[in-house]
């Protein structure tokens, strides 16, 4: 039961103070999965960020369904994807009409302003500790040459984000799939040497 409690506040927090919705919310996610419940990993969550931008759909609501999943199978996946949507659904409907009506209003725009340099903070401060996290396992110099392509096809060339994820996952599974086979060769032939030296 604690379980469910936990996921349920953890999301409804971030569904409320997600302003802006999809990647403005992925920080407020990683708080409450990462650094207060301590569900998952900082490395697990990014894992499961590329895993969810390669799937259709909006990003916050894979990420809860893959979280709520992880800590309570099915019913937390519900419970937690509910709670994420419900007070945005509330706040929508009953903003909606108010925020439309005075959507020339000076104030509405500052509002919009004011908070934007806190998102982009939010992400940016994310970015830099995923790069911090690939670097541990590639290197900087790999890290580097990786980031420097990623910006090319995605503003240069405009290939779509989920593609280039699919191409890394792919080419990682293949690296590490090869390495396995490697090792397991390597292991091979030391037992058979060592059967017949004795």
């Amino acid at each position: 039961m604690k379980a469910y409690i936990e996921l349920a506040i953890g999301f409804a927090r971030t569904g409320i103070t997600g302003y802006g919705g999809g990647p403005s919310t992925i920080p407020l996610i990683e708080y409450e999965a990462v650094k207060r419940y301590k569900w998952m990993s900082e490395e697990e969550f990014g894992e499961i960020l590329a895993l969810a931008n390669t799937l259709p759909g909006p990003i916050a609501t894979k990420m809860a369904a893959y979280i709520g999943f992880k800590v309570n199978g099915a019913l937390g996946a519900t419970v937690a994807i509910m709670t994420h949507i419900l007070p945005s659904i509330v706040a929508m409907l009953g903003l909606l009409g108010l925020l439309y009506s005075f959507r020339e209003s000076p104030i509405v725009g500052g509002m919009v302003q004011g908070v934007t340099p806190v998102i982009g903070y939010m992400l940016l401060e994310m970015a830099y500790r995923f790069f911090k996290n690939g670097q541990k396992g590639l290197g900087l110099s790999k890290m580097l040459l990786l980031s420097a392509g990623s910006f090319i096809v995605l503003q240069l060339l405009g290939i779509h984000p989920g593609i280039l994820i699919a191409v890394f996952l792919l080419t990682a599974y293949l690296i590490a799939s090869r390495k396995e086979k490697a090792a397991m060769a390597e292991t091979k032939l030391f037992l058979q040497r060592k059967e017949k030296s004795s």
